[in-house]
Formats: structure tokens, sequence, C-alpha cells
């Protein structure tokens, strides 16, 4: 008599699975830690396979974070994570891509790519990790710093307005906008498992303080609130009020309106390195 045929049981990814064997080496107490367990979590809700999943990032605190994840990492150079996750995306559309690094990173030295991203619509997720300072250089003023904030680079008080990440996002044509807090990592896992799925560019301000030049916990848990139930993410207006809050945090999806028929990427095409060098021969 033939054996009997067992089904293979389903593969159920854990948190856990998305570890890699690399500890994160960031203070104790430092936001980043939750934000790299709300993007653990999140890819187990969505079972993505560790195969297929590239991270990428830049230079900075936050952007150690693809060295302790169990994925393709990318550390590129400061301020590129953006394009360079564009174009990883679009020779690998398969892959689920993430780009992540702090408020320096994609503010400051990357500020111009990011408007281009958004433009672009690429589907990939941007997860940026703001504590509204320079961690990595030991503390100098960012482009999220508030006014009057005293640091080693503004010894005499910040002079220059913050930027509105939500706010740059939105006006740039971002199709998914949310902002989370460490202090709430089963909201931002969700979150971030929404960006994911979201079939285009998603956009997710993380609030992270520094607790060692920074640290805003005690100050965030005052300000943040959830949006109210009644908030219609699709409302242009609305998100923009939301944006711009600076007295209050708001946190939660502020803005979510996909493109109607967005075009599929392209299948990548071979590529041939020697027919490629020919043309610089001559």
């Amino acid at each position: 008599m033939a054996a009997e045929t067992i089904p293979l049981a389903a593969v159920v990814r854990t948190p856990a699975d998305y570890r890699s064997e690399l500890k994160p080496i960031w203070c104790p107490g430092c936001g980043d830690f939750a934000v790299l367990a709300a993007i653990q979590q999140a890819l187990a809700a969505l079972q993505v396979d560790p195969k297929d999943l590239a991270v990428v990032s830049g230079i900075g605190c936050s952007s150690r974070l693809p060295a302790f994840l169990n994925a393709y990492g990318l550390h590129t150079v400061h301020g590129r994570a953006l394009p360079t996750a564009t174009g990883l995306k679009l020779a690998r559309p398969e892959l689920t891509v993430l780009a992540v690094g702090g408020d320096g990173d994609f503010f400051s030295i990357g500020l111009g790519h990011l408007p281009h991203a958004v433009r672009r619509d690429v589907n990939l997720t941007c997860i940026v990790m703001d504590n509204e300072i320079y961690g990595l250089t030991k503390g100098q003023t960012s482009p999220t710093s508030p006014m009057g904030h005293v640091t080693k680079s503004t010894p005499h008080g910040n002079r220059a307005a913050p930027l509105h990440p939500l706010m740059i996002a939105i006006a740039s044509g971002a199709t998914f906008v949310a902002r989370g807090f460490s202090g709430q990592p089963r909201q931002l896992a969700e979150l971030i498992r929404d960006g994911i799925a979201h079939p285009g560019f998603s956009f997710i301000h993380a609030m992270s303080p520094c607790v060692t030049f920074n640290d805003t916990y005690k100050l965030y848990k005052e300000q943040v609130y959830s949006l109210p139930a009644d908030h219609d993410p699709r409302d242009t207006q609305a998100a923009i009020r939301y944006a711009l809050e600076s007295e209050r945090l708001p946190l939660g999806l502020i803005y979510h309106a996909p493109r109607a028929g967005q075009a599929a990427a392209p299948a990548p095409q071979p590529f041939d390195t020697t027919r490629y060098l020919e043309r610089y021969r001559a």
C-alpha cells in the first residue's frame, strides 16, 4: 500500500526570523530599538520571505539598521539611500525594498532626493528615524531641531526654523504618509506593515529619540496624540493641517491616496557588460 502523503505545513515566520546574528550597538534606550522591532513585526505580519527583502541605508546611527535584519542589506553613502533603493526596486521589482535612515540623511544631505523619489512613486517604503539631532557625530543641530535648541553647533540657540517632514512628503505628491513614535511600537508596526503593503512610495516618519544627545521621550509623550477616528486620510487639506502641527504631534495615517492606474514596473532586462563597455573602446 502506498504511503499516505502528508502535506507540508505552511511556513509561518515570526519577528525573530528577521533578526540577524549581529546585536544592535545603539545606546541603551535609543528609540531605534523600537523601530527595528516594529519593522520585524511588520515583516512577520506580511510573511515576507527574508530572501526577498532588501534594506538600504545611508550614514548615521539609524543607518546601521540593515546589519541587524535577516535580509539583503546595503549600507550606502551619506544621503543616497533613496536613489539606491529606487534603482534596486526597478532592477529587482520582485523584492520588498525598504530605505531607512535618520533626519540628517533624509532631510539634510539627502533632501534633494526625497521629492523625486516621492514623484516617481516607485513601490518602496521609506522609514525616517527622526531624533532631531546628529547623534553619530555627537550632537549637532539637525534640519528638524526646534528653534532655540542649544547644541555644539548652535551654542547660542538654533535660529533656523525646523523642516516639516510630513508636509514635504505631501507637497511632493506622496501617496502614503504616516507618523509613528518609538514609545508606541505597536502602532508604529501597524503603520510600517500598511506602508509596505501600499502599492507605491510610502513615507513613514518615526519619531525616535536619542537618549544621549536629545532625550525627548518625556516631551513626545506629552505632545503626541492619535488622529481622530473620523479623520479621512484622503482629505488633502486635513492632512496638510495635521502635517503642519508643531505644538502637538498627530500619530497615524496622515494621508493616503493611491494613484489610479499606476503602471507596473517593467520587467528587468539582461545586462550585457561586455557589450556595454564596447561603447567606450573607440
